[in-house]
């Protein structure tokens, strides 16, 4: 995966970007491996990954190697090898006296 794909959820109307993330990288959406290509035929969601992703917010994978911008939001949730990703937060401004 190279910064700037897009890929596609084969279960929901997900879509993301990658910002960053490995060659060897497989991310997932509802249980089932994401493409650049949306199939002919929708999969069935896997229950456990159904949270849904929210359109605008960075996904990231606990060490910070893969990250993702969802650009069309769906009812699955991201994940990389089963490891549900987490939403990055944002870096709090420094104070201002």
């Amino acid at each position: 995966m190279k910064p700037g794909t897009k890929l596609k959820s084969a279960v929901c109307d997900t879509e993301v970007m990658v910002i960053r993330g490995g060659a060897d990288t497989v991310v997932e959406c509802g249980g089932a491996p994401m493409a650049e290509q949306a199939p002919a035929e929708r999969k069935p969601i896997n229950a456990d990954f159904a949270q849904g992703t929210r359109i605008g917010k960075r996904y990231v994978d606990a060490d910070g190697k893969t990250e993702l911008l969802c650009v069309k939001a769906g009812q699955g949730s991201l994940a990389i090898s089963g490891v549900l990703l987490q939403t990055k937060d944002a870096k709090p401004l420094p104070s201002s006296d």
